[in-house]
């Protein structure tokens, strides 16, 4: 039988809508409780999947029946909960990005240094069963030496212009899903970081000083260049693509679709099913996965594969984006 644990869901927004019903379909995760500081709307969502609903997250946190925690909060409170969850011992899966700035960053990882628990960030793009089989192909050489890797990521419709206010710019809150994503893939980071970027779907986005297109190319120590493609509206869906290229061949993932027929008829030749719609429908496996990753690294005693420091590298890395695009200068980010 596989060894359960007990989780506190911390947070009652999208992303913990999204994490719920996952934790309730693992056979090794039971949800014990949902958190949130306005005890409605914990037990709004408590309802759905626990029945449980706590106002106050030392008495969470000191309970028992919860072994880990899932922080799924808005980014501006991860670094205060980690830190908490940290100095309860409590093993903690936490909602990228850790933080949008990199000194807060380092106090989360301090945190973690003094108190260490079982870590992992939500990058939940590895996760998915595409890019995780596109990376085995590279990893098992099937295309040789890479030499270029590509990514297109291109939304249906922007969001709302509140939500674009405070999610630290189009390369902080999407690209840094490429960044991690393509860095995990190649095995290294970038030592150049040359991006830009335009506001052509949303003129509020433009005033906000945010993008609505990006173009980055990074480039790595290996000497191999990483293209990343990024739209905030797409009109035909939700278009999610990835190409390794090598030496010795090429591996791509594809778009997902309600189905794969192609449809001919006096109409119409080739026509398919449209794109999903949005990151939900596409990567709803990939969120079931990350957990699983999670569940299963505590079991095993080991790390999870998605670490604080590639969140810091992610960031670093996304915020050299923001620099170059402004000054339109290729950047080499430091590590630490």
């Amino acid at each position: 039988m596989m060894p359960t644990l007990g989780l506190a869901l911390m947070g009652t927004g999208r992303m913990a809508h999204v994490y719920g019903p996952k934790i309730n379909a693992h056979p090794g995760l039971r949800l014990e409780v949902v958190y949130n500081p306005r005890i409605a709307s914990a037990q709004k969502a408590a309802d759905l999947y626990c029945g449980r609903a706590m106002d106050d997250l030392n008495v969470v946190l000191s309970d028992p029946k919860v072994d880990a925690v899932v922080i799924a909060t808005p980014t501006d409170t991860h670094v205060d909960y980690i830190e908490m969850a940290a100095r309860a011992g409590k093993p903690i899966y936490c909602e990228k990005p850790l933080d949008q700035s990199l000194d807060r960053v380092e106090r989360a990882m301090a945190a973690l240094d003094a108190h260490p628990v079982p870590f992992m960030l939500g990058f939940n793009r590895r996760f998915d069963p595409d890019n995780a089989a596109l990376r085995e192909a590279v990893r098992r050489g099937e295309i040789g030496r890479i030499n270029m890797l590509m990514s297109w990521s291109r939304e249906p419709s922007p969001p709302p212009i509140e939500y674009v206010r405070t999610s630290g710019g189009y390369f902080v809150d999407a690209t840094i899903h490429d960044i991690d994503l393509l860095c995990w893939i190649a095995g290294e980071r970038p030592v150049e970081v040359t991006a830009t970027g335009s506001c052509m779907f949303d003129s509020e986005i433009g005033a906000e000083g945010d993008f609505d297109m990006t173009m980055t190319t990074l480039k790595m120590p290996s000497g191999a260049l990483v293209h990343i493609n990024n739209s905030r509206s797409c009109a035909y869906g939700f278009d999610q693509r990835l190409e390794a290229f090598g030496n010795a061949g090429m591996v791509q993932t594809l778009n997902h679709r309600d189905d794969n027929l192609v449809r001919w008829d006096a109409r119409r030749t080739a026509a398919r099913e449209p794109l999903k719609h949005f990151f939900l429908e596409r990567y709803d496996q990939s969120f079931y996965n990350a957990l699983d990753e999670f569940h299963g690294a505590i079991i095993a005693g080991r790390p999870p594969s998605a670490t604080a420091q590639d969140g810091k590298a992610a960031l670093t890395i996304a915020l050299a984006c923001v620099q170059s695009a402004k000054a339109g200068v290729t950047i080499k980010p430091t590590y630490s």
